[in-house]
C-alpha cells in the first residue's frame, strides 16, 4: 500500500470522492441481505446525493473539522464524520455518524487513525455527556470488532420502526 495522508475534508475539493465513499458505505451496509441491499441501493438517487451534499456542506459550515479524510494516490480512500456539536443533543453525546475505509486499506491501521481523530474532535466539543456514541449494525461483525478493540462498549440499544409498514 502507498503512503496515505489523513487530513480535514475540503467540501469543494473532496466532495466527489466523499460521495463515492458514502455510496460504497451504504452499499456495504446493505450487503447483509437481499432486502437490505435493494433498500440501500434504491436510496442512492441523484436527489439523495444532492440532499446529502447540502447536509454535509451545512455540517462543515458549522464545524470545519467534523470530517477527516484519508487520501492515497490522489484519491480519497476513507473518512470519518463526527456530527457538529450542535447535534450532540440527539444522544446527549458526540455522535460518530460514519466511518468508512476502502477494503484495500483495511488492516493498515488507518481505521485507528480515523478513530483517534474522531475522539480528539469529540473531546473538543461542548457536550451534555462526555462520550462518543455510534450505532453499529449487529450484522456488521467486522465493524463491531474494530470499535470493541478500540474500547467502545455497549451503552444503549437502538430500535427502529419502518415507516412504510407503520
Amino acid at each position: 500500500m502507498t503512503d496515505a495522508t489523513v487530513r480535514t475534508y475540503d467540501h469543494e475539493r473532496d466532495w466527489a470522492g466523499l460521495w463515492e465513499l458514502k455510496a460504497a458505505f451504504e452499499r456495504e451496509l446493505g450487503s447483509a441481505n437481499e432486502a437490505k441491499s435493494e433498500s440501500y441501493d434504491a436510496k442512492l438517487t441523484e436527489e439523495y446525493r444532492a440532499g446529502y451534499r447540502g447536509w454535509v456542506g451545512d455540517c462543515v459550515a458549522r464545524d470545519p473539522d467534523c470530517i477527516t479524510v484519508v487520501e492515497a494516490d490522489e484519491e480519497l480512500v476513507g473518512y470519518v464524520f463526527v456530527l457538529p456539536a450542535a447535534f450532540a443533543y440527539v444522544w446527549d453525546a458526540a455522535v460518530l455518524n460514519e466511518l468508512f475505509l476502502a477494503p484495500a486499506h483495511r488492516g493498515s491501521g488507518l481505521a485507528d487513525t480515523l478513530l483517534d481523530r474522531a475522539v480528539a474532535h469529540a473531546r473538543s466539543q461542548d457536550l451534555p455527556l462526555e462520550r462518543l456514541v455510534l450505532d453499529v449494525d449487529p450484522e456488521n461483525g467486522r465493524a463491531a470488532r474494530v470499535y470493541e478493540r478500540y474500547g467502545f462498549e455497549p451503552w444503549a440499544g437502538m430500535v427502529a420502526l419502518d415507516l412504510d409498514d407503520a
